[in-house]
């Protein structure tokens, strides 16, 4: 079984490094849910009973795929699924709380107060140029960081359902119809047994 990676350290500085972001959450992703296939069929057992030669009589078509024994399906839940998915929600929450938090640290801030300054100063005749009066400013770090957060949002929520699909498929008794709904279980189910 994979091991999920470990939750880096947040701080703001890991939040604003879009590119430490993006690779935690890239080679979490890469750990658990892009290899959920091959993860999933590394817990079957291989001949419980033993060799049976009449098995290379039939053909078993290559879309049905063995059923996984409950118990080991569900330690891979509990032990490696649901904490790499936690790991990523976790950091996506703080990183998402840093973006509406107000960022006294923000480098551009006086860049961009003074192109707002120089901008106001500016004459503009739309009739000579009718593209002059048009001005962007620059967006503050928080704001792009809000836009890359409901990106990866997006971006997890179909590798949740696609991974929670194939988990579904393969594993016996799973009731849960919806990945959030069993992390959520999974969630209360450990809050229970540390109180």
């Amino acid at each position: 079984m994979t091991a999920p990676p470990s939750t880096p350290k947040l701080t703001p500085q890991f939040c604003f490094t879009t590119v430490a972001l993006r690779d935690f959450l890239r080679i979490s992703r890469g750990a658990v849910d892009d290899s959920i296939t091959q993860n999933l069929n590394a817990l079957v057992t291989p001949a419980k009973s033993g060799f049976d030669p009449n098995s290379t009589s039939v053909r078993t078509p290559r879309g049905l795929a063995k059923q996984i024994d409950p118990n080991s399906c569900q330690a891979f839940k509990d032990k490696v699924l649901f904490p790499s998915w936690q790991a990523r929600s976790d950091v996506l929450t703080y990183c998402a709380y840093v973006a509406t938090s107000p960022d006294p640290d923000d480098p551009e801030i006086a860049l961009r107060a003074a192109e707002t300054e120089r901008n106001r100063e500016r004459v503009v005749d739309e009739r000579l140029d009718p593209y002059s009066g048009r001005y962007f400013p620059r967006e503050p770090r928080t704001e792009k960081l809000a836009l890359l957060l409901r990106q990866e949002r997006g971006v997890e929520k179909i590798v949740r359902s696609r991974t929670w699909g194939l988990v579904q498929e393969r594993c016996e008794n799973s009731s849960f119809q919806d990945a959030e709904e069993a992390l959520d279980q999974w969630r209360k189910g450990r809050e229970h047994s540390k109180s």
